[in-house]
């Protein structure tokens, strides 16, 4: 039973979720479907790899991850198929791979050529269901599209070292459900450039000494509950997926409000660490 993801920015409200799973299932009928995401930002690329690289690893081998987000074909955006990791990826080539494959490079990447005889304004639901498919049913890359060696790369998305200024500046990337916000600057980069020296951490207009393992760390557990008042601070913490995080303890977003909302930080604005001598 082959196992395919769905990662896009379609949301539910609309009909195309659901057309790309009826051709799914009318092409491939034992298909196992598993929604990532429909939810991402309409074209946000780098919300979707963020979401995507998270996710994929814990997939079997083999698993076939369709991406729809920014997908439409065009000069500027052509569609590949890769091999990455042991799993297939079937997305427009806008700079997602660049991050989902930091770490892992593609051991195989095609770009699609099958457009010639499929006529679509719905690259998802027309052609990339139909590469799925073939590869589903064991069919090579080399079949659907013409070997490649390189992939659209965000550079202006990746954290940026001064190792002069002994100082990392990077962006936020993500907010998540709770509102916390998730940065680009990775637990081993930060490990890399401090080499263990004492830093300041600025975002917007607050700064943090300390970088914390896990949420309840904020706790003072030897403090009768009453007195403990740790719901509603700020921290930060490298998350469960390697990345800089800064949260509030327990937020409620319709009364207390997310690290988001309550230190005026959105997508893309700077977050910096000074390592100090």
């Amino acid at each position: 039973m082959p196992i395919l993801t769905l990662t896009t920015d379609f949301g539910t409200k609309d009909h195309f979720v659901g057309a790309v799973k009826g051709a799914i299932y009318s092409t491939i009928p034992d298909a196992k479907i598993v929604d990532i995401s429909h939810s991402i930002s309409p074209f946000n690329i780098t919300q979707t790899a963020y979401i995507l690289r998270n996710a994929y690893q814990n997939f079997p081998e083999g698993t076939i991850h369709i991406v729809g987000v920014d997908s439409e074909l065009n000069e500027d955006n052509r569609h590949i198929a890769l091999l990455l990791n042991g799993h297939y990826f079937v997305c427009p080539d806008n700079g997602l791979i660049s991050m989902v494959a930091s770490d892992i490079k593609p051991s195989k990447i095609v770009e699609i050529n099958i457009h010639d005889r499929v006529e679509s304004s719905f690259s998802v639901l027309d052609v990339f269901v139909q590469v799925a498919a073939h590869i589903a049913r064991g069919g090579t890359l080399e079949v659907i599209g013409k070997p490649i060696h390189d992939y659209k790369q965000l550079f202006e998305i990746q954290p940026q070292i001064s190792l002069e200024q002994n100082k990392i500046v990077g962006n936020v990337i993500y907010i998540d459900n709770y509102g916390n916000i998730i940065s680009n600057i990775t637990e081993k980069l930060f490990k890399e450039i401090g080499k263990g020296r004492r830093f300041k951490l600025t975002a917007s207009s607050y700064s943090f000494a300390k970088i914390h393992q896990k949420y309840s760390d904020i706790v003072d557990f030897s403090l009768p509950k009453h007195q403990r008042k740790s719901d509603g601070n700020r921290l930060a913490i490298f998350n469960s997926a390697g990345f800089l995080e800064i949260a509030i303890y327990k937020s409620n977003l319709t009364t207390v409000g997310g690290a988001s909302s309550l230190l005026g930080l959105d997508y893309r604005d700077p977050i910096a660490i000074e390592f100090l001598s």
